[in-house]
Protein backbone atom coordinates (compact mmCIF):
# COMPACT_ATOMS: atom_id res chain seq x y z
CA UNK A 1 0.00 0.00 0.00
CA UNK A 2 1.12 3.31 -1.26
CA UNK A 3 -0.28 7.41 -1.16
CA UNK A 4 -2.01 6.45 -4.36
CA UNK A 5 -3.51 3.75 -3.03
CA UNK A 6 -5.52 5.90 -0.12
CA UNK A 7 -8.54 7.61 -1.47
CA UNK A 8 -10.27 8.49 1.67
CA UNK A 9 -10.14 8.99 4.67
CA UNK A 10 -10.21 4.77 5.82
CA UNK A 11 -7.30 4.79 3.45
CA UNK A 12 -5.11 7.37 4.76
CA UNK A 13 -5.73 5.58 8.37
CA UNK A 14 -4.52 2.17 7.24
CA UNK A 15 -0.89 3.73 5.83
CA UNK A 16 -0.67 5.65 8.90
CA UNK A 17 -1.07 2.42 11.09
CA UNK A 18 1.22 0.43 8.91
CA UNK A 19 4.11 3.41 9.20
CA UNK A 20 4.04 4.11 13.07
CA UNK A 21 4.79 2.58 15.67
CA UNK A 22 2.48 1.52 17.58
CA UNK A 23 2.32 3.42 20.81
CA UNK A 24 2.24 6.52 18.74
CA UNK A 25 -0.71 5.32 16.48
CA UNK A 26 -2.67 4.95 19.01
CA UNK A 27 -2.34 8.37 20.31
CA UNK A 28 -3.42 9.72 16.84
CA UNK A 29 -6.41 6.84 16.57
CA UNK A 30 -7.48 7.05 20.35
CA UNK A 31 -10.24 8.48 23.03
CA UNK A 32 -10.83 8.64 26.69
CA UNK A 33 -12.79 5.99 28.43
CA UNK A 34 -14.69 3.53 25.90
CA UNK A 35 -14.53 5.76 23.29
CA UNK A 36 -17.99 6.20 23.23
CA UNK A 37 -17.43 10.29 22.22
CA UNK A 38 -14.89 9.16 19.36
CA UNK A 39 -17.32 7.29 17.22
CA UNK A 40 -20.50 9.33 17.96
CA UNK A 41 -18.88 11.90 16.34
CA UNK A 42 -18.90 10.69 13.27
CA UNK A 43 -22.08 8.25 13.30
CA UNK A 44 -24.02 11.73 13.94
CA UNK A 45 -23.70 13.14 10.48
CA UNK A 46 -24.85 9.87 9.59
CA UNK A 47 -28.17 10.36 11.52
CA UNK A 48 -28.75 13.48 8.99
CA UNK A 49 -29.80 13.26 5.23
CA UNK A 50 -28.88 15.59 2.30
CA UNK A 51 -32.24 17.20 0.54
CA UNK A 52 -30.36 18.47 -3.20
CA UNK A 53 -32.34 20.83 -5.32
CA UNK A 54 -31.57 20.18 -9.27
CA UNK A 55 -32.04 22.04 -12.35
CA UNK A 56 -30.21 25.02 -10.66
CA UNK A 57 -27.28 25.41 -13.45
CA UNK A 58 -24.46 25.16 -11.13
CA UNK A 59 -21.47 25.67 -12.80
CA UNK A 60 -18.96 27.36 -10.88
CA UNK A 61 -18.73 26.57 -7.11
CA UNK A 62 -17.40 29.18 -4.82
CA UNK A 63 -15.92 27.37 -1.29
CA UNK A 64 -14.64 30.66 0.09
CA UNK A 65 -15.74 31.58 3.50
CA UNK A 66 -15.00 34.67 6.26
CA UNK A 67 -14.13 33.10 9.25
CA UNK A 68 -12.62 34.76 12.54
CA UNK A 69 -11.96 38.01 10.01
CA UNK A 70 -10.09 35.33 7.82
CA UNK A 71 -11.08 34.78 3.89
CA UNK A 72 -9.82 31.60 3.37
CA UNK A 73 -10.63 29.62 0.10
CA UNK A 74 -11.76 26.55 1.60
CA UNK A 75 -14.81 25.50 4.58
CA UNK A 76 -12.39 23.56 6.35
CA UNK A 77 -8.73 24.69 8.05
CA UNK A 78 -6.24 22.85 9.91
CA UNK A 79 -6.78 22.49 13.46
CA UNK A 80 -4.12 22.75 15.76
CA UNK A 81 -2.89 19.38 17.28
CA UNK A 82 0.15 18.23 19.00
CA UNK A 83 3.61 16.78 18.75
CA UNK A 84 3.23 17.04 14.52
CA UNK A 85 6.46 15.74 14.00
CA UNK A 86 6.39 12.58 16.12
CA UNK A 87 3.74 11.51 13.49
CA UNK A 88 6.33 12.63 10.46
CA UNK A 89 9.41 14.48 10.87
CA UNK A 90 8.16 17.31 8.60
CA UNK A 91 5.15 18.07 11.88
CA UNK A 92 4.00 21.61 11.31
CA UNK A 93 6.00 22.58 8.21
CA UNK A 94 4.11 20.15 6.36
CA UNK A 95 0.68 21.05 7.88
CA UNK A 96 1.25 24.46 7.61
CA UNK A 97 2.36 24.19 3.75
CA UNK A 98 -0.63 22.17 2.42
CA UNK A 99 -2.80 24.65 4.11
CA UNK A 100 -1.93 27.40 2.29
CA UNK A 101 -1.47 25.55 -0.78
CA UNK A 102 -5.11 25.67 -0.24
CA UNK A 103 -5.75 28.75 0.69
CA UNK A 104 -6.94 27.90 4.56
CA UNK A 105 -5.55 28.56 7.71
CA UNK A 106 -4.02 25.68 10.04
CA UNK A 107 -3.33 25.88 13.44
CA UNK A 108 -0.50 25.60 16.30
CA UNK A 109 -0.39 24.39 19.45
CA UNK A 110 1.10 25.18 22.18
CA UNK A 111 2.65 21.75 22.38
CA UNK A 112 3.40 22.00 18.87
CA UNK A 113 7.04 20.68 17.38
CA UNK A 114 7.71 23.47 15.03
CA UNK A 115 7.74 27.08 16.70
CA UNK A 116 4.55 29.29 15.30
CA UNK A 117 7.07 32.35 14.62
CA UNK A 118 9.04 30.29 11.93
CA UNK A 119 5.63 29.23 10.51
CA UNK A 120 4.26 32.98 10.21
CA UNK A 121 7.52 33.85 8.75
CA UNK A 122 7.34 30.90 5.87
CA UNK A 123 3.23 31.47 5.23
CA UNK A 124 1.17 33.93 3.91
CA UNK A 125 -1.89 31.96 5.10
CA UNK A 126 -3.42 33.05 8.35
CA UNK A 127 -2.58 31.40 11.81
CA UNK A 128 -3.80 30.51 15.20
CA UNK A 129 -2.39 30.15 17.99
CA UNK A 130 -4.13 27.38 19.89
CA UNK A 131 -3.34 28.22 23.98
CA UNK A 132 -3.32 26.01 26.95
CA UNK A 133 -4.35 27.82 30.71
CA UNK A 134 -1.61 27.25 32.60
CA UNK A 135 -1.50 27.92 36.60
CA UNK A 136 1.48 30.61 36.01
CA UNK A 137 -0.60 33.10 35.11
CA UNK A 138 3.21 34.94 34.18
CA UNK A 139 3.64 32.40 31.48
CA UNK A 140 0.20 33.13 29.77
CA UNK A 141 0.69 36.34 29.42
CA UNK A 142 4.29 35.71 28.31
CA UNK A 143 2.90 33.07 25.38
CA UNK A 144 0.04 35.31 24.30
CA UNK A 145 2.73 38.45 24.36
CA UNK A 146 4.66 35.71 21.56
CA UNK A 147 1.61 35.20 19.70
CA UNK A 148 1.45 38.84 19.12
CA UNK A 149 5.16 39.60 18.24
CA UNK A 150 5.24 36.70 15.82
CA UNK A 151 2.34 37.94 13.41
CA UNK A 152 -0.74 35.78 14.80
CA UNK A 153 -4.14 37.17 14.32
CA UNK A 154 -6.16 34.59 15.98
CA UNK A 155 -6.38 33.50 19.79
CA UNK A 156 -7.83 29.96 19.88
CA UNK A 157 -7.77 29.11 24.35
CA UNK A 158 -8.78 25.36 24.83
CA UNK A 159 -11.83 25.03 27.49
CA UNK A 160 -12.32 21.51 27.99
CA UNK A 161 -8.69 20.02 28.85
CA UNK A 162 -8.12 21.92 32.52
CA UNK A 163 -7.16 17.72 33.43
CA UNK A 164 -6.23 15.06 31.25
CA UNK A 165 -8.60 12.98 29.27
CA UNK A 166 -8.30 8.68 30.39
CA UNK A 167 -6.31 7.83 27.29
CA UNK A 168 -6.47 3.92 27.89
CA UNK A 169 -4.44 3.52 24.62
CA UNK A 170 -2.09 5.29 26.19
CA UNK A 171 -1.80 4.00 29.85
CA UNK A 172 -1.27 0.32 28.26
CA UNK A 173 1.56 1.52 25.81
CA UNK A 174 3.70 3.69 27.96
CA UNK A 175 3.35 6.20 25.97
CA UNK A 176 4.99 9.73 27.25
CA UNK A 177 6.96 12.73 26.03
CA UNK A 178 10.08 11.69 26.85
CA UNK A 179 9.12 8.16 25.41
CA UNK A 180 8.94 5.69 28.93
CA UNK A 181 7.32 2.60 26.96
CA UNK A 182 6.62 -0.58 28.38
CA UNK A 183 7.81 -4.11 26.76
CA UNK A 184 4.93 -3.94 24.07
CA UNK A 185 5.46 -0.49 23.30
CA UNK A 186 9.11 -1.44 22.80
CA UNK A 187 7.95 -4.11 20.28
CA UNK A 188 6.22 -2.12 18.35
CA UNK A 189 9.24 0.23 17.59
CA UNK A 190 11.11 -2.29 17.32
CA UNK A 191 9.09 -3.78 14.02
CA UNK A 192 8.72 -0.39 12.58
CA UNK A 193 12.63 0.77 12.17
CA UNK A 194 11.79 3.28 9.30
CA UNK A 195 10.08 5.37 11.67
CA UNK A 196 13.22 5.10 14.18
CA UNK A 197 15.79 6.12 11.36
CA UNK A 198 13.73 9.33 10.27
CA UNK A 199 13.07 10.39 14.05
CA UNK A 200 17.34 9.91 14.80
CA UNK A 201 18.02 11.44 11.40
CA UNK A 202 16.00 14.34 11.76
CA UNK A 203 15.93 17.32 13.55
CA UNK A 204 16.04 17.20 17.20
CA UNK A 205 12.69 16.64 18.99
CA UNK A 206 11.57 19.71 20.58
CA UNK A 207 8.27 21.62 21.89
CA UNK A 208 9.05 25.37 20.99
CA UNK A 209 5.99 27.45 22.53
CA UNK A 210 6.88 25.61 26.14
CA UNK A 211 10.25 25.01 26.04
CA UNK A 212 11.89 28.70 26.49
CA UNK A 213 9.29 28.64 29.84
CA UNK A 214 9.22 25.01 30.84
CA UNK A 215 11.96 22.16 31.31
CA UNK A 216 10.16 19.16 29.93
CA UNK A 217 13.20 17.43 29.11
CA UNK A 218 14.51 15.79 32.00
CA UNK A 219 11.18 14.03 33.37
CA UNK A 220 8.85 11.40 32.14
CA UNK A 221 6.52 13.91 31.69
CA UNK A 222 3.14 12.45 30.04
CA UNK A 223 0.89 14.36 27.85
CA UNK A 224 -1.63 13.52 30.49
CA UNK A 225 0.73 15.13 33.41
CA UNK A 226 0.72 17.98 31.35
CA UNK A 227 -2.78 18.41 31.44
CA UNK A 228 -3.54 17.41 35.03
CA UNK A 229 -0.21 19.07 36.74
CA UNK A 230 0.15 22.25 34.89
CA UNK A 231 -2.95 23.47 33.45
CA UNK A 232 -5.30 25.33 35.67
CA UNK A 233 -8.47 23.75 36.25
CA UNK A 234 -9.68 26.95 38.39
CA UNK A 235 -10.19 28.49 35.14
CA UNK A 236 -12.98 30.91 34.91
CA UNK A 237 -15.25 33.25 32.94
CA UNK A 238 -12.97 36.16 34.34
CA UNK A 239 -10.21 34.43 33.53
CA UNK A 240 -11.32 34.32 30.16
CA UNK A 241 -12.46 37.73 30.00
CA UNK A 242 -9.19 39.14 31.10
CA UNK A 243 -7.52 37.42 28.22
CA UNK A 244 -10.02 38.22 25.74
CA UNK A 245 -9.51 42.03 26.92
CA UNK A 246 -5.59 41.71 26.79
CA UNK A 247 -5.58 40.32 23.80
CA UNK A 248 -7.90 42.76 21.72
CA UNK A 249 -8.44 41.04 18.46
CA UNK A 250 -9.63 37.59 16.99
CA UNK A 251 -10.19 35.14 20.11
CA UNK A 252 -11.87 32.02 19.68
CA UNK A 253 -12.78 29.51 22.50
CA UNK A 254 -11.98 25.69 21.41
CA UNK A 255 -14.37 22.90 23.12
CA UNK A 256 -17.48 24.81 24.23
CA UNK A 257 -20.99 23.15 23.83
CA UNK A 258 -23.89 24.36 25.77
CA UNK A 259 -25.84 26.84 24.53
CA UNK A 260 -25.38 28.61 28.29
CA UNK A 261 -21.65 28.64 27.23
CA UNK A 262 -21.90 29.91 24.05
CA UNK A 263 -23.87 32.85 25.15
CA UNK A 264 -21.26 33.69 28.07
CA UNK A 265 -18.21 33.26 25.12
CA UNK A 266 -20.42 36.08 23.17
CA UNK A 267 -20.92 38.36 26.50
CA UNK A 268 -17.32 38.62 27.27
CA UNK A 269 -15.99 39.46 23.48
CA UNK A 270 -15.37 36.62 22.28
CA UNK A 271 -15.26 36.10 18.41
CA UNK A 272 -15.80 32.72 17.87
CA UNK A 273 -16.36 29.65 19.27
CA UNK A 274 -15.60 25.74 18.27
CA UNK A 275 -18.22 23.10 19.25
CA UNK A 276 -15.68 20.61 20.44
CA UNK A 277 -15.48 17.26 22.14
CA UNK A 278 -11.80 17.38 21.62
CA UNK A 279 -12.05 14.32 19.29
CA UNK A 280 -13.59 12.36 22.03
CA UNK A 281 -10.61 12.52 23.85
CA UNK A 282 -11.38 14.82 27.70
CA UNK A 283 -14.98 13.47 28.46
CA UNK A 284 -16.61 10.08 26.97
CA UNK A 285 -20.21 10.22 26.70
CA UNK A 286 -20.65 13.93 26.10
CA UNK A 287 -22.54 15.20 22.88
CA UNK A 288 -21.21 15.68 19.43
CA UNK A 289 -20.45 19.17 18.17
CA UNK A 290 -23.20 18.53 15.35
CA UNK A 291 -25.43 17.10 17.41
CA UNK A 292 -25.33 20.39 19.37
CA UNK A 293 -25.03 22.98 16.04
CA UNK A 294 -28.43 23.65 15.65
CA UNK A 295 -29.47 24.88 18.78
CA UNK A 296 -26.21 26.83 19.56
CA UNK A 297 -26.16 28.62 15.75
CA UNK A 298 -29.75 29.33 16.57
CA UNK A 299 -28.49 31.04 20.13
CA UNK A 300 -25.80 33.24 19.17
CA UNK A 301 -24.52 32.51 15.45
CA UNK A 302 -25.78 36.31 14.82
CA UNK A 303 -23.43 37.19 17.92
CA UNK A 304 -19.87 35.29 16.70
CA UNK A 305 -18.51 32.89 14.56
CA UNK A 306 -19.55 29.47 14.92
CA UNK A 307 -17.21 26.02 14.24
CA UNK A 308 -17.12 22.85 14.86
CA UNK A 309 -14.56 19.95 14.92
CA UNK A 310 -14.66 16.19 15.21
CA UNK A 311 -15.18 13.21 13.07
CA UNK A 312 -15.28 14.58 9.72
CA UNK A 313 -14.49 12.60 7.10
CA UNK A 314 -16.34 13.18 3.86
CA UNK A 315 -17.45 16.23 2.18
CA UNK A 316 -20.98 15.32 2.64
CA UNK A 317 -19.82 15.68 6.13
CA UNK A 318 -18.82 19.23 5.96
CA UNK A 319 -21.75 20.38 3.88
CA UNK A 320 -24.51 19.18 6.71
CA UNK A 321 -22.63 21.17 9.41
CA UNK A 322 -22.35 24.28 6.82
CA UNK A 323 -26.36 24.26 6.16
CA UNK A 324 -26.75 23.81 9.88
CA UNK A 325 -24.82 27.07 10.08
CA UNK A 326 -20.80 26.20 11.06
CA UNK A 327 -18.81 28.97 9.41
CA UNK A 328 -15.83 26.59 8.86
CA UNK A 329 -14.91 23.30 10.35
CA UNK A 330 -11.83 21.87 11.96
CA UNK A 331 -10.06 18.59 10.69
CA UNK A 332 -8.10 16.56 13.36
CA UNK A 333 -7.29 12.89 12.35
CA UNK A 334 -8.73 13.81 9.01
CA UNK A 335 -4.60 15.12 7.92
CA UNK A 336 -2.60 13.90 10.90
CA UNK A 337 -2.82 10.22 9.21
CA UNK A 338 -2.37 11.30 5.85
CA UNK A 339 0.69 12.96 7.47
CA UNK A 340 2.08 10.24 9.16
CA UNK A 341 1.61 8.17 5.80
CA UNK A 342 3.51 10.43 3.54
CA UNK A 343 4.19 13.97 5.07
CA UNK A 344 2.86 17.37 2.86
CA UNK A 345 2.21 15.05 -0.15
CA UNK A 346 -0.12 13.18 1.93
CA UNK A 347 -2.35 16.47 3.30
CA UNK A 348 -1.98 17.48 -0.07
CA UNK A 349 -3.66 14.55 -1.10
CA UNK A 350 -6.11 14.45 1.27
CA UNK A 351 -7.35 18.13 0.78
CA UNK A 352 -7.27 17.71 -2.79
CA UNK A 353 -9.74 15.22 -2.61
CA UNK A 354 -11.75 17.00 -0.05
CA UNK A 355 -12.44 19.74 -2.03
CA UNK A 356 -13.06 17.52 -4.81
CA UNK A 357 -15.86 16.19 -3.25
CA UNK A 358 -17.06 19.42 -1.71
CA UNK A 359 -17.19 21.12 -4.74
CA UNK A 360 -19.22 17.31 -6.38
CA UNK A 361 -21.53 17.33 -3.61
CA UNK A 362 -22.18 21.42 -3.97
CA UNK A 363 -22.96 20.60 -7.71
CA UNK A 364 -25.87 17.78 -6.87
CA UNK A 365 -27.04 19.48 -4.47
CA UNK A 366 -27.45 22.82 -6.21
CA UNK A 367 -24.94 25.26 -4.22
CA UNK A 368 -23.15 28.11 -6.04
CA UNK A 369 -21.69 29.21 -2.79
CA UNK A 370 -21.88 28.30 0.92
CA UNK A 371 -24.55 31.08 1.05
CA UNK A 372 -26.69 28.75 -1.12
CA UNK A 373 -26.59 26.12 1.54
CA UNK A 374 -28.88 26.19 4.53
CA UNK A 375 -31.50 24.29 7.47
CA UNK A 376 -34.44 23.71 4.75
CA UNK A 377 -31.34 21.09 2.19
CA UNK A 378 -31.52 18.95 5.44
CA UNK A 379 -33.72 16.42 7.50
CA UNK A 380 -33.34 14.25 10.43
CA UNK A 381 -34.43 10.80 11.12
CA UNK A 382 -36.31 10.28 13.82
Amino acid sequence: MNLNDCHNFHDFRRLAERRLPGPIFNYIDGGADDEVTMRRNTAAFEDCDLVPSVLQGVSDVDLSVTVMGQKIDLPVYLSPTALQRLFHHQGERATAAAAEKFGTLFGVSSLGTVSMEELAKKHRNPQVYQFYFHKDRGLNRAMMQKAKESGIQVMMLTVDSITGGNRERDLRTGFSIPFRLTLGGLWQFAIKPAWGINYVTHEKFSLPQLDAHIDMKGDTLTIGRYFTEMLDPSMNWDDVAGMVAEWGGQFCLKGVMSVEDARRAADIGCTGIVLSNHGGRQLDGSRSAFDQLDEIVQAVGGRLDVMIDGGIQRGSHVLKALSLGAKAVGLGRYYLFPLAAAGQAGIERALGQLKAEIVRDMRLMGARGVADLGRSNLRFRA
